[in-house]
């Protein structure tokens, strides 16, 4: 056999281009993979971890239990997996094959009917107690990829042990199908009842419906859909959702909800004089948010304004995660509450695990992907999108003014980002230079300290930074910076992308 599509995991999930590498057979391939996995001693190796950090009891074990001989068929009727997809071209279809490999080695199989918020998915892995879960999502990528996300037994993303065992079992056999009981839908309707009911009762949506102010909901197209809004009825909000109906190709734009794609969203709430304009990313896991000026909030904004109000509107305490690309901010006001910080590397996994093993308040990505405390260690961008309004309802002032105050007690940061379409070989090539050999200064100022814990960060003396990163989900070297103004966060972006073109 020739030409056979290598399978990796990135970041988050294995992602390639549709009907390139992103076929029904490769699918096929990861699918048979993951249902190996499922009785492999990796899978028991799995199973001790998940009873050590407490996120199921020796007695719940059972439901986690497998033979230990590859590619023998699952002998556990207590093996179930979720499966779900997002709204991007075939995903439903996508969905249905990997159902019915599963199946076809024996898994009892939870099918969503419809595209749901990769969230919602996630909830339903830990609400049902599955071994696990597959979401067809290629979250925020361009319009013409889809992916593949395994979702571990406690409802967050599978971490690198997970992944890497299954990268290794692609093709150890053959794939083998089977049809679908006509029931696997059936088992989703108490998950998704719960899932509701743990956003109810998480937001404080009473005090939000009473607020006379107007709020613009963002969807861009993705499996969102209308489901912050539907929270939000009966009251006294005036509320929309734009780009609410499914389109494939996202209106043209890459479905993250970052400056360069809100367009809509920003003329949107300036016409409609809202306070606040919500957007979430093309499998919803992600927020971005618009102030009422019709500017575009960073996760460098809109992360430490939630952890502020955690902290200080509901008295809740506990340990912050930021990434390597997260802010100073959330490092300063960490400290002057008294909290631990923990640093990562870029990938929400990362942040799982702390949550899975800790007390942690919130844990944030620059990206848009959010965790809190007493909810799945997950991002989420339906239960984020509603605790920022729940922020900005509690504090009384628009979120400009609540910027204002926070650069007046933390002291004022910009961040910017560039993604610059550079294959992957040759993005490394550049962020291991880099960090053997990095520049004394750059844009005219002093490189003080090199991180290389995910990239290659450079520092300067007023804690500016400027980070270069390979992605690893697509061809995209990004270039990150925060700095102390604007024109030095420009000027240093500036330089980080010439940087990068001269080499």
């Amino acid at each position: 056999m020739t030409n056979i599509t290598h399978i990796k995991f990135g970041t988050d999930g294995w992602r390639a281009v549709i009907a390139r590498d992103y076929t029904f057979a490769n699918v096929e391939r990861v699918a048979q993979a993951y249902a190996d996995y499922l009785v492999s001693p990796e899978k028991e190796s799995l199973t001790r971890q998940l009873i050590a950090v407490g996120q199921i009891s020796k007695e719940e074990a059972h439901h986690h239990v497998f033979t230990n001989v590859i590619g023998q068929a699952v002998t556990s009727v207590n093996t179930l997996v979720v499966v779900g997809y997002d709204r991007r071209f075939l995903s439903e279809l996508f969905a249905q094959r990997v159902a019915e490999v599963l199946v076809g080695n024996n898994a009892r199989v939870a099918l969503f009917r419809e595209d749901a918020p990769t969230p919602l998915i996630s909830w339903a892995v830990k609400e049902l107690k599955a071994t696990g879960g597959v979401v067809i999502t290629a979250s925020h990528n361009p319009h013409d990829f889809n992916g593949f996300k395994i979702k571990a037994p406690w409802g967050g993303s599978a971490p690198p042990e997970t992944t890497s065992a299954v990268e290794k079992l692609v093709d150890a056999n053959p794939p083998k199908r089977a049809d679908v009981p006509g029931d696997a839908h059936e088992l989703l309707a108490p998950a998704i009842e719960s899932y509701r009911a743990q956003i109810e009762s998480y937001i404080d949506l009473d005090k939000i419906r009473r607020s006379p102010a107007a709020v613009v909901i963002d969807s861009m197209h993705g499996s969102g859909g209308s489901w912050v809004e539907s929270f939000l009825r009966g009251g006294k909000l005036k509320v929309e959702t734009i780009r609410a109906h499914r389109d494939p190709l996202f209106g043209g734009v890459n479905p993250e909800p970052i400056d360069s794609n809100l367009g809509p969203l920003k003329h949107r709430v300036l016409d409609s004089k809202a306070l606040v304009g919500l957007a979430t990313d093309g499998d919803a896991d992600r927020v971005g948010a618009v102030n009422e000026l019709g500017e575009t909030m960073t996760m460098h904004d809109v992360v430490p304004l939630i952890l502020l109000h955690l902290v200080r509107h509901r008295k809740m305490t506990g340990a912050v995660v930021r990434t390597v690309s997260q802010s100073v901010l959330l490092k300063r006001i960490a400290a002057a509450h008294n909290l631990k910080l923990y640093e990562t590397p870029i990938g929400f996994k990362y942040i799982a695990e702390l949550m899975l093993k800790n007390d942690i308040l919130i844990g944030a990505e620059e990206s848009g992907g959010i965790g809190v405390k007493g909810h799945i260690p997950e991002r989420d961008g339906i239960l984020n999108s509603l605790l920022f309004l729940e922020a900005i309802i509690s504090a009384g002032i628009p979120p400009s003014e609540m910027m204002r105050e926070l650069y007046r007690e933390f002291g004022e940061f910009h961040f910017g980002r560039k993604d610059l379409h550079v294959e992957t070989e040759r993005g490394q090539e550049l962020v291991e230079r880099l960090a053997k050999t990095p520049p004394n200064e750059l844009a005219h100022y002093k490189v003080v300290g090199v991180v290389t814990m995910d990239g290659t960060k450079l520092l300067f003396e007023d804690e500016s930074w400027l980070l270069f990163r390979q992605s690893g989900t697509e061809p995209v070297l990004r270039v990150y910076a925060e700095a102390t103004d604007v024109n030095k966060m420009q000027a240093l972006l500036a330089a980080g992308e010439e940087l990068a073109k001269s080499i």
